[in-house]
């Protein structure tokens, strides 16, 4: 079973900013003005959340948010991303961030053994909650539709980083 002393420090910063990059990828895809922005956040924010209460969870996927509740551990991960994405184009912003989840990927599946499926699992259900979480187009939330092409391609090149299946 693998916890957060199954990874460097490198490693873990890594496995904690994949947590992060997932849903401002899908974001980045798509963006749906403030309230689609803040909806989408608190998709994310949401599901880490109910992670800290789910007696079926994954213990790594437990270490990993109980790690970004951390004030240091946060702060690391804060100022990794601002280096990944200080100055960034928006059209940067997707594919930096599926650099990070390739990372984390590769480095799940040589260190976290059974547990590998599980964190991909997890970062593709952050993905898709928060793809899911604003309409995109119409107006005024009529006539859009829940999930965008380009979040749909986003999923897919996630899954796809990942080494999983798209799941939406």
């Amino acid at each position: 079973m693998a916890n957060k002393e199954s990874f460097t420090a490198e490693e873990w910063t890594t496995l904690l900013e994949s947590v992060a990059v997932t849903g401002m990828a899908i974001t980045a895809a798509a963006p749906s003005g403030i309230w689609g922005m803040l909806k989408e956040a608190l998709a994310g924010g949401t599901l880490l959340a109910s992670v800290k209460t789910d007696a079926t969870a994954n213990s790594l996927v437990k270490e990993a948010v109980s790690s970004l509740e951390n004030k240091d551990e946060r702060g690391e991960v804060q100022e990794a991303l601002q280096k990944l994405f200080g100055g960034a184009k928006p059209s940067e912003i997707v594919p930096r961030a599926l650099d990070v989840l390739r990372q984390a990927g590769a480095i799940l599946d040589a260190k976290a053994g059974a547990d590998a499926p599980a964190f991909k699992a997890f970062l593709n259900e952050i993905a898709l909650k928060v793809a899911e979480a604003s309409s995109e187009g119409g107006f005024l939330g009529i006539g859009g539709v829940q999930v965008s092409d380009e979040e749909k391609a986003t999923l897919a090149q996630i899954a796809d980083a990942l080494g999983t299946s798209a799941t939406a």
